[in-house]
């Protein structure tokens, strides 16, 4: 068992609040990291029939077995069982009292906001850093083994064939997670959604084009890209709220946060396909963004990242803003550096008085280009 990067940050949250939620995709590893930071609680899953069962018709019951606290996982499944918690949380004077777990942020934060809100501190799970990767005893990696093989830990603690993993994954997905949140009965055309999606990957979300191609109507599209983003299957990038007096795109840009799903619902059988496919510059710059997401997520940085774009298509991939200046981002898939990599980056720099900026790239030069870019590869512009 590898130590995650966000194993003492859920320490310091359960020294902080009163209970603790960690949330995330399924598969990321929430009910270990949990159960060996509070090996001194009980465990109870509400995916057990019995379990959840008493826990809908008697909650408080269910709740009294528990008087020193406990882990409560995949409580999403018991929505009911916030407004019990909440009483017994204000009662009690212990920090990091139930530490609760879940695959749903949507259905989560809606019962958070109404119950426990200001009692509970919440920790997004994603999955594995590269770094985190790398102690499974493997560090030579390849940029496009990475993308095809994705980042869940069952992946490489179990050394699981991707070909084989993420179809069953996705179909449980579909069958369980989707059927929780809303009761889609063709989850045959709601798959296609998904591999639509895939398709766009590193794009602009054009609601009207999802529509015409699913066979949905718009209302439709952004309820299932609702769906999506709130079981952490696709994050939606937004674009940078300053238009530096240019005008500017509003439409944000699709990610997944697991390439190695991507590249399932894309049908890449293997890395060779990955090479030779029309999505690897795509599925590169999905991996990098998911990448930066990931480390900060991790520190609970107060960074925030987001993508420019003007109504002319000078796009800057990624601009992480630190509150008092902006850091422009390319993403290049390409091994050799090319002088073209820097024209978005010195565009956008000269609208918004900025001074620097990285070019990272799957090459192994670095370097400071001009007007303080810089050029990385991936590995140490990730770290």
């Amino acid at each position: 068992m590898i130590t995650r990067e966000i194993e003492s940050l859920i320490k310091e949250y359960s020294q902080q609040f009163r209970s603790l939620l960690v949330v995330g995709p399924r598969q990321t590893g929430k009910t270990t990291l949990v159960k060996k930071v509070f090996s001194n609680k009980p465990y109870v899953s509400l995916e057990n029939p019995d379990e959840r069962l008493l826990a809908e018709n008697d909650p408080r019951a269910f709740l009294n077995r528990f008087p020193k606290g406990a882990i409560l996982d995949e409580v999403q499944r018991t929505p009911l069982i916030f407004n019990y918690l909440q009483e017994i949380i204000d009662n009690s004077n212990e920090d990091g009292l139930f530490i609760l777990t879940g695959s749903n942020n949507l259905l989560l934060q809606s019962n958070i906001s109404q119950s426990l809100a200001g009692r509970v501190g919440i920790i997004d799970l994603l999955p594995l850093t590269f770094q985190e990767i790398e102690k499974f005893g493997k560090s030579n990696f390849s940029l496009n083994e990475l993308i095809f093989k994705g980042s869940y830990p069952e992946i490489y603690d179990k050394n699981r064939n991707p070909t084989l993993w993420y179809p069953a994954y996705i179909r449980t997905y579909v069958e369980r997670d989707v059927r929780l949140i809303k009761n889609i009965e063709n989850t045959l055309l709601f798959t296609k959604f998904l591999k639509l999606c895939a398709g766009r990957v590193g794009q602009q979300v054009n609601v009207s084009a999802l529509s015409n191609e699913c066979g949905i109507d718009v209302k439709t599209v952004n309820s299932w890209l609702s769906i999506l983003e709130s079981t952490y299957v696709i994050k939606l990038l937004q674009p940078y709220f300053k238009s530096f007096n240019k005008r500017v795109v509003k439409a944000p840009k699709l990610y997944f946060y697991d390439t190695g799903l991507a590249c399932s619902l894309l049908s890449i059988k293997n890395t060779n396909e990955l090479s030779f496919s029309h999505f690897r510059g795509s599925l590169v710059e999905n991996f990098i963004v998911m990448e930066l997401v990931k480390k900060m997520k991790n520190k609970v940085s107060s960074n925030s990242i987001f993508y420019w774009r003007d109504n002319n298509g000078v796009e800057v991939d990624i601009l992480i803003d630190d509150g008092n200046k902006l850091l422009p981002i390319e993403i290049k898939s390409a091994q050799t550096f090319n002088n073209d990599f820097l024209a978005n980056i010195k565009k956008f720099n000269s609208y918004s008085n900025v001074d620097s900026g990285w070019i990272i790239y799957d090459g192994t030069l670095e370097f400071e280009a001009e007007n303080g870019i810089v050029v990385k590869n991936w590995r140490n512009a990730i770290i």
